[in-house]
């Protein structure tokens, strides 16, 4: 492959993808697709830490394939991958949790808050051990970056520290990926819009949050004219509150304008003139991203083909990794099937 760095991401096969997730991951990667060896994963075993339905869980694997695809990433130019087409993701994971000291994964903050959420009877051991699997994901493709968000950001610390604990017991195997934070949801956040306050969300319960990138035109209007603003009448760029600059923030995603261009633009409208505005770029954003998806979940085996692809490439890699770690760890080489 091309020597460029490598970046691994990727996304869950659960909820509702969103607005958040194209502004804040989607686009940003397809910007990027030719500045790095990007490696776009759709990790279909992290969501089994949860309850789930099977049938669900496989339509949805390929629905954020088509969606990768239709926001605009080649898989020409990018490696696309499911997470379980590759067993070396696991026979990693199961090597480095050998390695991870329990009282390191006792101290990561989302298992923390699952489960005092939870009865302890009822988390699997999943819920606990994924951060390792995450670490195995990363450090399988010799990641150089990986794209995080707030709530991440403590999960490629411990990647970090795996690989640094690897290092230091079997020698130099894996690289020491570093974070990479973008201008919007990997180092900002696009907001609810019924609560500016939290993130908009993949798995809220309710609709009103969320833009989903499959809304239809008269739904994205609705729920944006509905969104949360300020107590004033008009916009203030300079002083918007939370409601009005996660509006403005949004657009601004979109619209690639600057802070200049955006006050110039909406300084002394109304909400409703503002909302107006909005909607109409996040629907002319969204529809080409709508018709390509439903071309590509037209035809489900052209999709399953580009899958495939995708991991006979990404296996070139990761099976490179692997046979080094098992020399590494003291496992006899694989034997060549047949």
């Amino acid at each position: 492959m091309v020597d460029r760095p490598v970046v691994f991401s990727g996304m869950q096969p659960t909820g509702v993808l969103h607005l958040g997730n194209l502004l804040g991951a989607l686009r940003p990667w397809v910007l990027e697709q030719h500045q790095f060896q990007n490696f776009f994963c759709i990790v279909d075993l992290h969501a089994l830490s949860q309850p789930h339905d099977p049938q669900e869980l496989a339509d949805k694997t390929r629905q954020v394939a088509a969606l990768y695809i239709a926001s605009g990433i080649d898989p020409e130019v990018s490696t696309l991958l499911v997470q379980s087409h590759l067993h070396e993701h696991t026979d990693l994971a199961w090597i480095l949790g050998c390695v991870t000291p329990v009282g390191w994964l006792e101290r990561m903050t989302q298992f923390k808050d699952k489960a005092h959420r939870q009865d302890a009877e009822r988390i699997g051991t999943g819920l606990f051990t994924y951060p390792v699997l995450m670490a195995a994901d990363i450090l399988l493709y010799r990641t150089n970056f990986v794209p995080v968000g707030e709530d991440q950001r403590q999960h490629l610390e411990l990647t970090r520290n795996i690989a640094v604990r690897f290092n230091r017991l079997f020698g130099a195997t894996f690289v020491i990926p570093e974070p990479r934070i973008g201008r919007m949801g990997a180092g900002g956040r696009v907001m609810a819009l019924d609560d500016p306050e939290t993130k908009m969300s993949k798995s809220a319960e309710g609709e009103t949050g969320r833009i989903a990138l499959l809304d239809p035109p008269a739904r994205i209007r609705s729920k944006l004219m509905r969104a949360k603003t300020d107590s004033g009448s008009a916009v203030d760029v300079a002083h918007a509150g939370a409601g009005v600059a996660n509006l403005l923030d949004i657009y601004r995603g979109l619209t690639s304008c600057t802070p200049e261009q955006l006050a110039s633009e909406f300084d002394g409208d109304g909400y409703g003139k503002l909302k107006g505005k909005i909607a109409d770029a996040v629907i002319s954003t969204l529809t080409p991203i709508q018709e390509r998806y439903r071309e590509l979940m037209a035809d489900p085996t052209h999709i399953d083909a580009i899958l495939a692809k995708g991991a006979t490439r990404a296996r070139e890699v990761a099976g490179a990794t692997m046979a080094e770690v098992r020399q590494r760890v003291g496992l006899l080489p694989t034997a060549p099937l047949g």
